[in-house]
Order: C-alpha cells, then structure tokens, then sequence
C-alpha cells in the first residue's frame, strides 16, 4: 500500500504518461547487450505497476525470463521525459487478458483474445525519473539561452529521481 508520499509520486507520474500510448522496454540479452523496442501501455491509474500484452515466442520474453530488470522510457516529443525502472513478470493470466484485450490487437493476435500466445508482460516499478520542461517554447528557448549566455546553470524544467 502506498504512503501519502508514494501517492503524490505515482499522481505525478501518471500525470506525464497518462497520454503516452507508447513505451520504449529496455531488457538485457544473455549476451549482455540491451534491447529496445515500442510497446503500447495499457490505460490504467498508474498504481506503481504498468501492463502491457505481448506474444510469448518474442525476445522480449526470454530476455525478461533471463533477467527481469528493466526499464521503460516514455517522452511526449516535446517537453516531457520519464524513465522507469523495475522488475518485468510475465503470465498467461486469462482474466487479466481479458480485462486489457482490446479489438485492436487482433493485428497482433489473429485467434482474438484466446489466442495462445498472448502474453501479460506487468513492470513493478521501483524507481522513476523525469524531466519537464515547460510546454512553452519560448520560456524554455531564453532559460536555455540565458544560461549559455551568463555560464549559469540550465533551469528550465523540473527534474525529480524518486524511489518508489
């Protein structure tokens, strides 16, 4: 259960992504090396925890079943930019399936939703980051120019590390 703490941090953070559909999940190959690739978040209250569907035969799975450390990183392509990392589980849970189907993903999994290789793909996230700048252009354009100008430091957001 969150404290008052944790509930003002999760408000926060799903305030910046709640319009983000897509995500980049970062995992770890056997080799060592990182891999990353667009997953499209399912709508929810961010809660500390965020879900995702995918195919159980992907990379994506054996790389989370070999280290489940990963991270997530969202940007609205203008001003903001969250990183999250956590700790990936996978499931077949069919209730849960059912809950985050949407007809969509027919493009993804032709059966429908009792298509056997859906996956559940959940991130427990354990500590997020995030930048904001402000949404205007020219507030953000002279802060920066500014501090190039005086040597000063760039303050032209917000910038938060937050254990959750």
């Amino acid at each position: 259960m969150a404290d008052g703490r944790n509930t003002e941090q999760f408000a926060k953070i799903h305030e910046l992504i709640k319009d983000i559909h897509i995500a980049m999940l970062t995992t770890e190959g056997t080799d060592g090396v990182l891999h990353s690739r667009p997953m499209a978040t399912q709508k929810a209250e961010f809660d500390g925890s965020l879900w995702f569907l995918t195919r159980h035969n992907s990379g994506k799975v054996s790389e989370i079943l070999h280290d489940s450390e990963v991270n997530l990183t969202y940007t609205d392509g203008n001003h903001s930019f969250v990183s999250l990392s956590g700790k990936a589980e996978i499931n077949q849970d069919r209730s849960k399936i059912d809950e985050l189907w949407s007809p969509l993903y027919k493009a993804w999994f032709p059966e429908g939703k009792d298509d056997p290789e859906i996956t559940v793909l959940v991130v427990h996230v354990k500590e997020a980051e995030y930048w904001e700048a402000p949404a205007n252009a020219i507030v953000r354009n002279v802060k920066i120019l500014s501090a190039a100008l005086t040597g000063g430091k760039v303050t032209a957001g917000e910038h938060e590390k937050v254990i959750l």
